[in-house]
């Protein structure tokens, strides 16, 4: 980073007031997941409306997880060259414009790319906003990840229900397109923000020796990553797959979409609770094994008797969930600087991303070949036997920014 550059990231870390910085990461936390998942409960009136071949439904459906992954790898080069602030709302506008044109066209084609900048757009946040909140969060840090874990949880768990409110012949088209005034009043909110920090990326440390290497020769970034990924995969699958199974087990279709709301509420507890949690207790290990036991018995649940006590199964999923607000929370108290949060942010999502994203494709390969659950449920359950190893050790004190200075053998 050049001299000036660093110079002014010194300067202006620390001007946005308190309360600005609140709101900026509440509007930026409740358009993280609702331009997605206001999809999918009218994909299908997409699809009839551009009479599309069914098959489409499926590259619809990728696009959230390979973005996530491909813009994660490129969020930390682009923010390093923007600044923080002016990355984030670059992809904010992106967001906006996806939101707000695509219910509106007349091609596929064209709304399958629109859909891809507002994944694009998200995904920038995704990786830079815990950074974000780094450099700019001093002693306000806990607060801010609070609500950016929370409001996230609120921001997918409300996004399906737009779908409720309209009727008609275009209420698909209205469904989506009121998701693109939360996202203008973000891209006001964020162009104040970058207005007040200027070029934002975090400067080198103190001592003037940016860390340096590759965080795949960083253990606990490694294990982060792997952590990550394989929490990210169980979502993935409960997501696309739990009505299924609960139907397969004969329990009455409503049972799978209440099941759904149930572990997407237990998300907003886990987002409300764990960054205080993280912030407070020494030894962090018992959180990601306590949390993939519950998954683990769960699926076992799930495996035994799906339609007896089928909420129950469901519950322990969902505080098996918690893995997800832990692992976002542990990016940011694993790395000492704001520098590194950025580079672990951007390392640990977007590989991460790639793992999730196997994880459906195989269910779906498996259950469409052999039609039964059995496979799949005692594969996951070795799934969360993984995640409580990678987990572990991930969140064994210490700061990746050591494991990064510390000299090659």
């Amino acid at each position: 980073m050049a001299p000036a550059r660093a110079a002014q990231s010194r300067r202006t870390l620390g001007t946005v007031p308190v309360l600005l910085a609140v709101i900026a990461v509440f509007v930026a936390a409740i358009n993280l997941r609702a331009g997605i998942a206001s999809l999918g409960p009218v994909l299908g009136d997409v699809l009839d409306a551009f009479d599309a071949a069914g098959w489409l439904a499926g590259v619809v459906t990728a696009i959230p997880g390979l973005f996530f992954a491909l813009m994660g790898l490129a969020a930390v080069p682009l923010a390093r060259r923007l600044g923080l602030s002016t990355a984030l709302t670059a992809g904010m506008v992106l967001t906006l414009i996806g939101l707000a044109v695509r219910p509106w066209v007349g091609q596929i084609w064209v709304f399958i790319v629109l859909t891809a900048f507002v994944v694009a757009g998200i995904a920038l946040a995704n990786v830079l906003l815990p950074a974000w909140i780094k450099n700019h969060g001093r002693h306000r840090t806990v607060v801010l990840m609070t609500v950016y874990t929370g409001v996230l949880g609120v921001s997918g768990a409300i996004g399906p229900l737009s779908a409720l409110f309209f009727h008609g012949e275009d209420a698909w088209r209205w469904a989506l397109f009121v998701w693109a005034s939360f996202a203008a009043v973000q891209v006001v909110v964020w162009v104040i923000i970058s207005a007040r920090t200027g070029f934002d990326f975090p400067s080198v440390s103190v001592s003037g020796a940016e860390p340096g290497g590759s965080l795949w020769k960083a253990p606990t970034a490694v294990f982060l990553m792997a952590f990550f990924g394989l929490q990210s995969m169980n979502a993935y699958v409960q997501m696309g797959w739990l009505p299924q199974i609960y139907i397969d087990s004969g329990a009455p279709a409503s049972v799978g979409a209440v099941a759904l709301a149930l572990i997407g509420a237990l998300n907003i507890v886990g987002g409300l609770v764990m960054p205080f949690l993280i912030s407070r207790v020494h030894n962090l290990t018992l959180f990601p094994v306590l949390f993939s036991a519950l998954s683990a018995t769960g699926y076992l649940g799930l495996y035994v008797a799906a339609d007896l006590m089928p909420l129950l199964w469901a519950l322990l999923l969902g505080l098996g969930g918690f893995c997800f607000p832990t692992a976002l929370a542990l990016i940011a108290a694993r790395s000492r600087t704001a520098l590194v949060t950025a580079r672990l942010s951007g390392f640990v999502q977007p590989f991460g991303y790639f793992v999730a994203a196997a994880g459906p494709l195989l269910v779906g390969i498996v259950y469409d070949v052999t039609g039964q659950w059995s496979a799949i449920l005692l594969a996951l359950v070795a799934g969360t036997v993984a995640m409580a190893i990678a987990g572990f050790r991930a969140s064994r004190p210490g700061y990746i920014d050591d494991e990064l200075a510390a000299p090659t053998p």
